[in-house]
């Protein structure tokens, strides 16, 4: 567990360092988001994952791994969005979002340590395509959830969703990662 531990922590450094950089040129624009919009921002960046592992055609130079970063980030900013309302105006600066990615990054990681522990690190044995299929599976969960206003008769919310999403960016990172060595 400590190599997936050390493994997840690299993968979150990495995104970790892009959302700090995007924070000092951008601010926290992103705090106007409503959550379909941060819902659809992930969907699309899903979707090129989608067509970029069944496609040998490539019409932009860039790869799987930048979008699975995008949905990571994306991700937490919708975790923040949960915890503290949409805003009009932005209203954090870079050393406050990164505190609240952090928190949100740690609890998402809690989870996956969870349920990494009882389903025995079964994503280990899952294909890169596969994870992508989870992420788009989940977001369509999101959506319903979304046009339902946020309420469920028996199933997670909309949080949980958002961080398993993270987490599933993580481990196709992860595999791409061990598949380049």
């Amino acid at each position: 567990m400590s190599n997936t531990s050390q493994q997840y922590d690299a993968v979150i450094h990495e995104c970790r360092s892009l959302f700090v950089k995007k924070m000092s040129d951008y601010g926290a624009a992103w705090r106007i988001l409503r959550l379909p919009s941060l819902t659809d921002q992930i969907f699309i960046k899903a979707q090129r994952i989608r067509q970029l592992q069944e496609n040998t055609v490539r019409k932009v130079d860039e790869g799987e791994k930048s979008e699975f970063i995008g949905i990571i980030n994306y991700s937490v900013m919708a975790l923040v969005q949960l915890e503290l309302g949409i805003v009009e105006n932005p209203d954090l600066t870079t050393d406050e979002a990164t505190e609240l990615y952090d928190k949100h990054v740690k609890i998402t990681k809690d989870l996956m340590e969870n349920k990494n522990h009882d389903y025995g690190e079964a994503w280990r044995d899952m294909r890169v395509s596969s994870l992508t299929d989870l992420i788009l599976q989940k977001l369509l969960r999101v959506k319903q959830i979304e046009d339902n206003k946020g309420k469920t008769l028996v199933s997670e919310g909309i949080d949980a969703n958002y961080q398993d999403m993270i987490n599933y960016a993580v481990f196709a990172m992860i595999h791409m990662v061990e598949s380049e060595k």
